[in-house]
């Protein structure tokens, strides 16, 4: 992807998983990359800075600090999420305020920073948030998760709307499936984890569960030229689980 040569990136929990991934197909696509999350990730994808998406102050460092090293800041990346595996009955005041203060108020501090430093650039900008199909159709055991994801949903059309015209495309991305630790602590919860895995793999259309780099792929796309006309929407992407009824019989 030509367009992507020299682009300006900003990439949240890319310290490993989906985010990392995203990462480093921005760093081999040629653009400058700079990432933010709790954790230092591995070498190969670009600068780190540390970053607590939760804090505005923190957001809005890793913003400026990205404009600073790069003079502008061409495409934001949000990746950074927690989940908590409880029923509402069960969550706690702290299991809410974690997740939300991660997945929700993160996700919209970050983005507030971007279309504040965007919306002043001659070209303006590319938001990708990482939603999840968890925020379409709920996963049990899952609530405040599954709120969470919803909510990004719903900001990423907000902010297709409301700021097409300073040149900004947001969209996001709904991940499935995908193998990562986040899906390796939900298995570990079952009474027999290597069953759960293979009923959860036959589940699916296409006979196996996602890869990071099968996101990654997506995401680079979106920020892409290519897409110049896509703005305010939702993509799925789960190797066909969400698509059949539940009636579908496996492969």
């Amino acid at each position: 992807m030509d367009s992507l040569q020299g682009a300006a990136v900003v990439v949240t929990g890319a310290s490993s998983g989906i985010g990392l991934a995203i990462a480093e197909r921005f760093v081999a696509a040629g653009a400058r990359v700079l990432t933010g999350s709790r954790s230092e990730p591995p070498d190969g994808g670009g600068r780190w800075i540390r970053t607590d998406v939760a804090d505005p102050a923190h957001a809005d460092a890793l913003v400026a600090a990205a404009a600073e090293a790069f003079g502008r800041v061409d495409v934001v990346v949000n990746n950074a999420g927690v989940q908590v595996e409880k029923t509402v009955a069960d969550t706690t005041d702290e299991d809410f305020d974690y997740v939300m203060g991660v997945n929700v108020r993160g996700v919209f501090n970050v983005c507030r920073a971007a279309v504040r430093q965007m919306r002043d650039q001659p070209d303006g900008g590319v938001i990708i948030n990482v939603g999840s199909i968890s925020g379409t159709v709920s996963d049990h055991g899952m609530a405040v998760y599954n709120t969470s994801k919803a909510a990004v949903h719903a900001l990423t059309r907000s902010i297709a709307i409301d700021h097409g015209g300073e040149g900004i495309r947001c969209n996001a991305v709904l991940p499935g499936w995908i193998e990562t630790a986040m899906a390796d602590s939900s298995f570990s919860h079952a009474a027999d984890p290597a069953a759960a895995r293979a009923a959860a793999v036959e589940r699916h259309p296409v006979g196996r569960l996602g890869h990071a780099d099968d996101v990654a792929g997506l995401v680079l796309w979106l920020a892409s030229a290519e897409a110049s006309f896509v703005s305010g929407s939702l993509f799925t992407i789960d190797g066909g689980l969400t698509a059949q009824t539940p009636e579908s019989g496996s492969n």
